[in-house]
């Protein structure tokens, strides 16, 4: 499909973005997306020794991994996030996904306002799985924030930098749901096909959710609203869209 590559080894495709991940992953044919979630956030090491524990339990390879939900304690500078990332990279490096600053795994990493983590962790992740004849197609889009694409500092290209008036969380809102919409016309997908939609800010944005949302149909499976914050200081609003086979508690 035009806009996508594959990433034959995991049984999935995707959203080319940048090094740190891709804007989104849909499960190829004979294969489905499953994610997990832990109870609660688990710091970041202890995590991927939990998923290849996991993995290996189903009998699946570490290239299954395709996504995955982090929370960090606080908001990241410019050139924090990209240290972050950097050494986040490695491990997908060594389970054979990670290659030549290519990274087909799907990403949201966000910061919550109250009861966060002292340390990055990992809240969810998701993996594909063999099946015969899945019941639907199955996607997991990347979150998204109130930036635009570049290489300028993310100062230099958020929507309305430093304004949080009702007028620009409407601008900033409406960005981002665009770019979930031009990431599921990318996959193939429309917003019929989510099972649900997540919202991460500290903003008040309850004039926004039927008028931007629920009137274009992308809040038809819910509206999960996490009161956290983007993770680059700046930003105010991302989201990220949800279309798994199936969800399980670890």
């Amino acid at each position: 499909m035009s806009g996508t590559a594959v990433f034959a080894a995991g049984g999935y495709r995707y959203i080319p973005a940048v090094f740190q991940y891709s804007g989104g992953v849909a499960a190829e044919d004979g294969f489905e997306l499953e994610r997990v979630r832990f109870l609660k956030a688990v710091p970041l090491a202890e995590a991927f020794t939990k998923i290849e524990e996991h993995l290996k339990a189903i009998g699946r390879p570490f290239t299954a991994f395709a996504h995955c939900e982090l929370r960090s304690p606080g908001q990241f500078t410019d050139q924090g996030f990209i240290d972050f990332n950097k050494q986040y990279v490695t491990t997908l490096e060594r389970w054979g996904i990670y290659k030549d600053g290519v990274n087909p795994v799907a990403r949201t990493n966000v910061c919550p306002m109250y009861h966060g983590p002292d340390t990055p962790s990992m809240l969810a992740f998701t993996y594909t799985v063999p099946v015969t004849k899945p019941a639907r197609r199955t996607f997991m889009l990347s979150g998204g924030g109130d930036v635009r694409p570049g290489t300028e500092l993310y100062k230099d290209r958020i929507v309305r930098y430093g304004d949080t008036s009702p007028e620009a969380l409407r601008e900033k809102v409406v960005f981002v749901i665009e770019e979930m919409e031009r990431r599921l016309k990318t996959l193939g997908f429309t917003w019929a096909d989510a099972v649900s939609a997540q919202a991460y800010t500290v903003q008040n944005i309850g004039h926004l959710v039927g008028e931007e949302l629920a009137k274009r149909g992308a809040i038809t499976g819910g509206l999960v609203w996490y009161y956290a914050r983007p993770p680059v200081i700046g930003l105010e609003y991302e989201m990220d869209v949800r279309g798994t086979a199936r969800e399980l508690i670890l």
